[in-house]
């Protein structure tokens, strides 16, 4: 046999992908040793560790399992010492870990801090915009008052990361006694690289383990709270998804209540990211499962709400319900099961007739989710007309739409 030096001492091939693999854990280290680097000389050593992120991110595109799950809490660790843009990029990477393989709790943390720090630099810089529109003294900016390429665009709107310059989105916020360059680059950074903070956050929280623990410590309800707040105030990054995505419900409790049949049930959701998905569910489990009148769904309808993938072909739901708090309040198919109140620790919905004929794509919203939802068990006669006896009526539409 001809000596291979990339053969095993057993004769056995190692392949491209050990050699590989090799590259990318001697690329890693060398991002750990460019990160201390800079750690220890803020000042210097930028070079290197550009180059080392470079070298990094030709290596992991072509990654396997194996490599992606050694290398992502590595890279995970070291996101909080990385500079602010650069960070973003090396979310991403351990997004793109995680997807491949990777434990997903284990690299969890940095990307959640970092998204938390660009959402509220995306909110600052939305603030301090506003502040210092069109009707504020502009000679101070460098290069004068046009932040874009073109001398007529609208000073109001909201800087395009595709187009225009962060330096001059910077110079335009900060103001001594106000907000510092820090701040000021923070906030530049942020709206300029949110995009990549939500897609790599996204990949983690897929996974129920990553929702869960942020639920549990509190990062999530943060999170939640910044998307909406940023939501409200622009459209620029497109944050729905991820918005319920960390809505999610997971192993949580549900007390429905029928109210033409006077019958209760208690349920259990998981993964449930929209309401239309909610709806299906309802109507095969109650329904199908032989407990309310009505007609059952299409398998091909209840699989694409709990596992199966959209492949081109389109089915429709069809409503079987109209759904509403206990307060008499609604609850849209529009929204998320969050949407549905707790009244005494369970999170309660009661069943009456739709007002009107509803359809809708079935699917799920965030298809990388399974969802589920299970029957527990059935409320004994007495305890179900307790329940509904508590819950108001429904509103009017009228009223239910204001």
């Amino acid at each position: 046999m001809v000596f291979d030096p990339h053969s095993a001492q057993d004769g056995r091939p190692t392949g491209p992908s050990d050699r590989q693999q090799s590259a990318l854990l001697q690329a890693v280290a060398a991002l750990e040793a460019a990160v201390a680097g800079l750690t220890e000389n803020p000042d210097g050593g930028g070079e290197r560790f550009d180059t080392a992120l470079r070298r990094l991110g030709g290596l992991l595109g072509p990654a396997g399992e194996a490599e992606s799950a050694a290398v992502g809490p590595r890279l995970a660790a070291l996101l909080l010492d990385t500079p602010l843009f650069p960070r973003a990029h090396l979310a991403m990477m351990v997004g793109a870990c995680v997807e491949r393989g990777a434990d997903p709790v284990a690299c969890a943390d940095g990307v959640l801090a970092g998204l938390r720090e660009a959402l509220g630099g995306a909110l600052l810089l939305i603030e301090r915009w506003a502040e210092t529109g069109a009707g504020a003294d502009r000679s101070a900016v460098g290069g004068g008052g046009d932040l874009g390429n073109s001398g007529d665009q609208d000073q109001d709107a909201l800087p395009d990361p595709d187009r225009e310059d962060p330096g001059r989105a910077r110079a335009r916020i900060t103001e001594p006694g106000r907000t510092d360059g820090w701040h000021a680059h923070r906030a530049v950074a942020g709206w300029w690289t949110l995009q990549l903070w939500q897609q790599a956050a996204f990949a983690l929280c897929t996974h129920a383990a990553v929702r869960r623990a942020a639920r549990d410590s509190g990062v999530g309800g943060v999170l939640t709270e910044l998307i909406d707040r940023y939501r409200e105030r622009s459209d620029r990054h497109d944050l729905k998804g991820l918005r319920y995505l960390a809505a999610a419900l997971d192993d949580e409790p549900l007390l429905v209540l029928h109210r033409a049949s006077g019958t209760g049930y208690l349920l259990r959701m998981d993964g449930l990211t929209d309401n239309f998905q909610l709806h299906t569910l309802l109507i095969e489990v109650l329904v199908g499962g032989g407990h309310l009148p009505g007609t059952r769904p299409d398998p091909e309808v209840v699989a694409l709400s709990r596992t199966r993938w959209l492949d081109g072909h389109r089915f429709i739901a069809t409503g079987a319900f109209n759904l509403v708090a206990p307060d008499g309040g609604w609850i849209w198919n529009e929204g998320m099961p969050e949407d549905i109140p707790v009244v005494d620790g369970v999170r309660t919905l009661v069943l009456d007739p739709q007002p009107y004929e509803r359809s809708w794509a079935a699917g799920r919203f965030v298809e990388q989710v399974p969802g589920d939802l299970r029957l527990e068990r059935v409320l004994e006669p007495a305890e179900a007309a307790a329940r509904l006896a508590a819950a108001a009526p429904a509103l009017p539409f009228e009223q239910a739409v204001r």
